[in-house]
């Protein structure tokens, strides 16, 4: 895989089920992208097949039914996405990016535990 990706929305969404599941068919990732918007099966095999080409998941064809595991770690994609979403839509600013979630989408209590943990350790450095 190379160092940056570019999966679209719909990648995202199976590679999410995956990060979950650890691996999965394409009838198990069908059920679940099915719950939420309507497309064919046929779609969501050609969208994994796809997917396999890019290197964003392996398949093992051992078995009858392929089985489908993510190649991209979760965290190294979270990191990709929110560096470039700091570096564009915040111009760089981390404390806006911050501002904008915790004003607009209320965090848990473990949530509010963990920044605060976090905060610490930074002033700490």
């Amino acid at each position: 895989m190379s160092k940056l990706f570019k999966p679209t929305e719909s990648e995202l969404e199976i590679l999410s089920i995956l990060w979950e599941k650890e691996n999965a068919t394409v009838r198990e990732v069908h059920e679940i992208v099915q719950k939420t918007k309507v497309v064919g099966y046929t779609t969501t095999l050609k969208l994994m097949q796809i997917m396999h080409e890019k290197g964003l998941v392996i398949r093992n064809e051992t078995a009858k039914t392929h089985i489908y595991t993510p190649c991209v770690e979760k965290s190294k994609a979270q990191e990709q996405y929110v560096g470039k979403m700091i570096r564009t839509l915040f111009s760089g600013s981390t404390s806006q990016l911050v501002l904008q979630a915790l004003g607009k989408h209320k965090p848990t209590q473990q949530d509010l535990v963990d920044i605060k943990k976090l905060i610490e350790q930074l002033e700490k450095k």
